[in-house]
This record gives C-alpha cells, structure tokens and sequence, in this order.
C-alpha cells in the first residue's frame, strides 16, 4: 500500500504533502491519522524543523471522512461505545497532537477543504488558500455533527455567528468569501500556491526558533486561559527567552547594525 503521507524537509522546512488524489485525500478509511500522528512526532523530535507546511496533492486539499468508511458506523451493526472510542482513538488525536507540536504549520489549501478537511486547515496556525479553494463544514448533510474538533475550532477563527452558519446550512465557500470571513489570511493563483507558502515558511524559519515556538504556545493558551494567567506564563517564557544565546546574538546584531545568525 502506498503512504498516505509523503515527508519532504529543505533545510528547517517540513513539507507534508496528503497524497491519495484520486479519493481526494480522505482522512479516514486509511492510515491518513496515523501517518499525520507518525509525521507531528518526528517532526517534534527534530529541533532542527522550524516550520512545516501541510497541503494536498489533486484537486482537494481534503475530503474529509471517507464516506464508504462511515457505513461501518451506519450500519447498526457498531455499538454506540465502539462508535466514541473509534473516534478517540482515531481522527480526534489529530486536533490535539497539532495543537501541542510548537512549530507552526502553515495549511497551504489547494482544493477543496471539506467537513473533516476544513477542520484539519482549522488546526494549523496559517491558512492559505489557492483561488481554487473551497469550504465547507458539511457535517449536517450527512445527519453528523463535526467529530474532530470543528465546533471548537471554527468559532475561535470565523466568529460564533459565521461558524454558525457554516455549520447549520452545511454551504459550501470559495476562497474570497474564506478571505473576507477571516478563515483564510490570504488568497494566491493556483500555481503560486506553494511559492507563497514556502516564502512564509522561510520568513517564520528566519527567527529565533525558541521564540517562535514559546510564541506559538502562548497564542495556543490564549485561547481558553484567563489573561492572568497567560500573563504569568509570558513572564516565565520570557525570562528564558532572555537568557538564550540567539536572543543575545539579536541584540548585538541589532546594535552591530549587521544581520543575526540564529542558531537555535
């Protein structure tokens, strides 16, 4: 069977592209979680990775659930327990190991993002999107509701109101109106797609890495923690930021007027 996953690293950069084009890159119904899992973890043990850029090869970014796999579940045939625990075990590991890993990861969304498609792009710090793209939070047309995450997600980036509707209508969205509803930052033709990914990819790679990771976590904390609380996480990550050697090496180039060599 081939991988699910193909791993490709330039330097600090990890690329991951999804590669089943021809089932548009489904997340279940094959070993898609388990090889993104396999990916995070590596890419966590590897201080050397400095930013990662997740995409999809085809016309779609990802369809989501595979849909001939949810007939197992339709069946009647599964206990409703066996049903939660497939689940835990399984596409909900996802939300959690990105939301943990602190090196940023840019969604370079190709094609369409669909239900558990669109929640994965939500999982990632960055999206871009191609002028090819599209959306859609399409749980409701199936008779489900977003398993993976997605209701936690989505209002956290679009807004309660917008992820509302999303969800409820199940409509599907290019990538202007993603653009004007916040849920992409930026919207690129089709073939410059991975050029502009890769160029944020190195600008985010430029920096400190201890920087940027303890930046990344504390922009993950703040969205459930109380500002006292993440104020005194800020002061403890600082002080440590002020006693790396790449933060004295930004001062002393800043002073020196020369450009830094960040060694992480």
């Amino acid at each position: 069977m081939n991988k699910f996953l193909s791993y490709e690293q330039d330097e600090h950069i990890v690329t991951l592209t999804m590669n089943e084009p021809e089932r548009r890159n489904p997340l279940t119904g094959n070993t898609a979680v388990a090889e993104l899992l396999e990916a995070i973890g590596r890419i966590e043990a590897d201080r050397s990775v400095r930013a990662v850029i997740l995409t999809g090869a085809g016309t779609a970014f990802s369809s989501g659930g595979n849909i001939h796999d949810m007939e197992r579940h339709a069946s009647g045939n599964m206990p409703g327990m066996e049903i939660r625990q497939d689940y835990r075990r399984g596409i909900q590991q996802l939300p959690l190991a990105l939301f943990n890993l602190e090196v940023p990861v840019i969604a370079a969304v190709n094609g369409a993002a669909i239900g558990a498609g669109l929640d994965l792009a939500c999982m990632c710090d960055i999206r871009i999107a191609s002028e090819r793209a599209k959306f859609a939070e399409s749980f409701v047309k199936l008779g489900i509701i977003p398993g993976d995450g997605g209701a936690w997600l989505l209002p956290r980036i679009v807004g309660v109101s917008r992820a509302a509707e999303l969800t409820f209508t199940g409509q599907t969205i290019d990538a202007q109106q993603a653009l004007e509803w916040n849920l992409v930052s930026r919207v690129v033709a089709h073939d410059e797609l991975l050029y502009v990914a890769q160029g944020l990819a190195r600008t985010i790679a430029a920096n400190p890495p201890h920087a940027v990771r303890l930046a990344k976590r504390l922009l993950r904390e703040g969205m459930h923690c109380r500002l006292d609380t993440l104020l005194e996480m800020s002061a403890a990550y600082q002080a440590l930021s002020h006693q790396t050697a790449d933060h004295r090496e930004a001062v002393a180039a800043f002073i020196e007027k020369r450009t830094p060599a960040f060694r992480g």
